[in-house]
């Protein structure tokens, strides 16, 4: 497997991701955000239910096969597939990091 050189939060993300909720809750800081498919969710409780949610309802695996730094924030592009239109699709994960965990993500088409 191709694997990529992601920064240690980020990566734990990704193996965080193939878990459940609260693991992925984990990789925040307190105050972390995630902004996605329209809606922002704060917070480990609202991090962790999103994620669950998201689990699932579209059933997603995220397969990262790029990664740029744009300044302060690390851009990720995944392969995505799951139980939604138009999947695999690829999207970016636009990452901020701040004292050693993720302060926010972005995931967009």
């Amino acid at each position: 497997m191709h694997t990529l050189d992601l920064p240690e939060p980020i990566a734990a993300y990704f193996d965080a991701d193939r878990l459940d909720g609260p693991a992925v809750a984990r990789c925040f800081n307190d105050d972390g955000v995630v902004l996605d498919d329209g809606h922002t969710h704060r917070g480990a409780a609202q991090i962790a239910a999103w994620k669950t949610d998201s689990d699932a309802t579209y059933h997603a695996t995220a397969r990262p096969h790029t990664v740029v730094q744009d300044g302060r924030a690390h851009v990720v592009t995944c392969n995505v597939s799951g139980a939604f239109p138009g999947s695999p699709i690829d999207l970016r994960y636009t990452f901020t990091l701040a004292r050693g965990r993720i302060a926010s993500l972005e995931i967009a088409p």
